[in-house]
């Protein structure tokens, strides 16, 4: 079982949210494991993947759409292993 509890300022649309997960008999986290994952929506997934690949970044998930959706989405990491999900405006 999970609790789920979401942060953020003001609307989704308009401004950050966090969704925080309390797992129920973890007692610890290594690095890389204490969270999911964050999502920040951008203008052009493609783009900021190409952009990711030429810094030297990884990409994941390459951009596409959802399954079963319209919604275009990559996934990220960032230098700890945590994912990061792009999502198209």
């Amino acid at each position: 079982m999970n609790i789920l509890a979401f942060v953020g300022y003001g609307s989704e649309h308009d401004g950050a949210l966090i969704e925080l997960t309390y797992n129920w008999g973890v007692d610890k986290y290594d690095l890389g494991t204490g969270f999911g994952h964050l999502a920040i929506q951008v203008k052009d997934v493609y783009l900021m993947c190409d952009q990711v690949k030429r810094k030297g970044g990884v990409v994941t998930r390459e951009a596409g759409p959802k399954k079963h959706g319209s919604t275009i989405i990559a996934f990220i990491k960032d230098p700890d292993g945590y994912p990061i999900e792009l999502v198209g405006e």
